[in-house]
């Protein structure tokens, strides 16, 4: 029996949301993926999926938030704290993104913590 079509919409939706998430990590392993990828995701899905715009603006927040946070740790890295920072910064940035995918295969859109909302 074949599913209705919202239902694969939203199996689809939560599907791109999920690489969409995780493609933050490409970063670790071509320099600048993690910011470059979740943009061609966005462009390429998003007529088709609307329902993935929210996953992109957490998804964009958190990137403007992460160098933003960088760069005042790599500032204070002058006074040592900046080290610790930057240590805690790298957690985050693969925790983040694996709670959001996770909640995001769920069907649930997970802002961040610590992310400053530029888009909404």
């Amino acid at each position: 029996m074949e599913e209705p079509l919202s239902q694969q919409s939203d199996k689809e939706t939560n599907t791109w949301a999920l690489v969409l998430h995780l493609s933050l990590l490409a970063g670790l392993v071509v320099a600048m993926a993690g910011l470059i990828v979740p943009v061609v995701i966005y462009l390429l899905k998003k007529d088709q999926l609307p329902g993935l715009r929210p996953h992109a603006y957490v998804v964009f927040n958190w990137i403007i938030s992460f160098i933003i946070y960088v760069v005042i740790s790599a500032i204070l890295t002058i006074v040592v704290i900046g080290f610790f920072m930057l240590a805690v910064l790298a957690v985050l940035g693969l925790v983040f993104p694996i709670i959001g995918a996770i909640k995001a295969s769920e069907g649930e859109v997970w802002p961040y913590p610590l992310s400053i909302q530029f888009f909404k």
